[in-house]
């Protein structure tokens, strides 16, 4: 079945905030109870800051897959975009994962351990989109930032814990 662009873009947008909405499932019941209790390095932000930066960066996830989806004319069939979509859905899955490690399990270290992992799929993600659309590429730097930050945060508080 062959989508429209505007189709492809609501789905695209769709899949990661989707992706978000159910990290935070497992991440606002501990907020104010598990997560409050750590000892966080000075550098934590407060807690309030990261719905609004996860959410732009969902979007510019989404507007990234958007570009690389619609550079196929056959949808899902072209080799070359399927590997870089499915390796960004890889990813995806990984960054909710690492909230169910991190807040549900309430496992600093084996989110630590995944959030390595997932490191190496965005910029995965990243070489094979610029391959495609070196705009997607570009849209998916600020997250990998992003979790290189929260690399190191994740890190801190699994050494003050």
């Amino acid at each position: 079945m062959r989508l429209s662009n505007p189709a492809k873009l609501i789905i695209s947008l769709s899949i990661p905030l989707a992706a978000g909405l159910i990290g935070s499932l497992f991440t606002m019941p501990v907020i104010d109870t598990w997560y409050a209790s750590l000892n966080k390095p000075f550098f934590n932000p407060p807690s309030w800051i990261f719905a609004p930066v996860w959410t732009i960066l969902y979007i510019m996830m989404g507007i990234a897959a958007f570009l690389v989806w619609k550079k196929s004319a056959w949808g899902w069939k072209d080799n070359q975009i399927a590997v870089a979509l499915l390796i960004f859905d890889i990813q995806l899955m990984l960054n909710l994962l690492w909230s169910v490690l991190f807040f549900a399990w309430g496992s600093p270290f084996f989110a630590f351990l995944e959030i390595l992992l997932l490191l190496f799929f965005i910029l995965f993600t990243i070489i094979k989109f610029k391959k495609i659309d070196i705009r997607a590429a570009y849209l998916m730097i600020p997250y990998l930032v992003w979790v290189m930050f929260a690399t190191v945060l994740n890190y801190g508080i699994w050494v003050l814990n």
